[in-house]
């Protein structure tokens, strides 16, 4: 499956850190550094108090604003939610579901985060959906068997079109905020099963242009490894994604 058509696509997810100074900050240092950028796809992920600002602040520049999460419907009685289309209204053209935080901290289910895909698409929303083994599932070698569950049923309903505006991020939760990573070789052999899947559930073209990024514990020393491999298409960045330094880091790493 060729990856001629496949740009490396870096996206920094913010998580629930930094003051709106820090974030306008942040966000100002990566717009002088990579704003411009060509050769890859960028985005960084804020939370959703600040996405307005932050989108103020990119705007004029390459990197889009995505959100880190948003429910399934337009309006209603939802207390702390935030719908596709506040989502969109406040500058944001992706929104991250299905992270392994929101699984296994806030208790979001599979069929759960397919509704707030279908919904994030049908929005005309790109969708960053987040797979992942936890560390017993791995030592127990069901690692293809949960990501395999995990992408039929996110992308459940989800046609061959609309299956465009999807990019699959694979993040093994036992290497998220760890330090631990997974080696480049564990990363390729878990990206190029989902892309086996995804050409059985579609077709190969459409297997052979989806990105599928790694996250978990992506740093600058181990980017440029970690991102040569062939079926990795970029990165989903937790902690390296709060310093300007590390961030631009890890999107040279993709450049040089």
């Amino acid at each position: 499956m060729s990856s001629q058509n496949r740009r490396q696509y870096i996206a920094g997810n913010w998580k629930m850190n930094l003051s709106l100074a820090e974030a306008k900050e942040l966000a100002g240092a990566l717009g002088n550094e990579i704003g411009q950028n060509e050769q890859v796809d960028v985005a960084v992920c804020p939370a959703s108090v600040y996405i307005t600002e932050i989108a103020k602040v990119l705007s004029g520049t390459k990197i889009a604003v995505g959100a880190q999460n948003m429910y399934f419907e337009d309006n209603g009685a939802y207390t702390g939610e935030i719908s596709g289309a506040m989502v969109k209204d406040a500058g944001c053209s992706c929104v991250i579901l299905g992270h392994s935080e929101r699984r296994h901290v806030l208790g979001e289910s599979d069929e759960l985060i397919n509704k707030k895909v279908l919904k994030a698409l049908s929005d005309g929303i790109e969708v960053i959906l987040c797979v992942g083994e936890l560390l017993s599932e791995r030592q127990a070698n069901e690692t293809l068997e949960v990501v395999t569950r995990q992408i039929k049923t996110g992308l459940e309903g989800v046609d061959l079109v609309a299956a465009g505006n999807v990019t699959i991020a694979y993040e093994p939760v036992w290497a998220i905020g760890t330090g631990e990573t997974a080696t480049p070789a564990q990363a390729q052999e878990v990206h190029k099963s989902i892309r086996d899947l995804l050409a059985k559930i579609y077709n190969e073209y459409l297997a052979g242009s989806m990105r599928i990024q790694y996250g978990g514990s992506v740093k600058p020393g181990n980017a440029a490894e970690l991102l040569g491999q062939d079926d990795v298409d970029g990165a989903l960045v937790g902690g390296a994604a709060l310093k300007a330094a590390d961030f631009v880091a890890i999107v040279q790493a993709v450049t040089s």
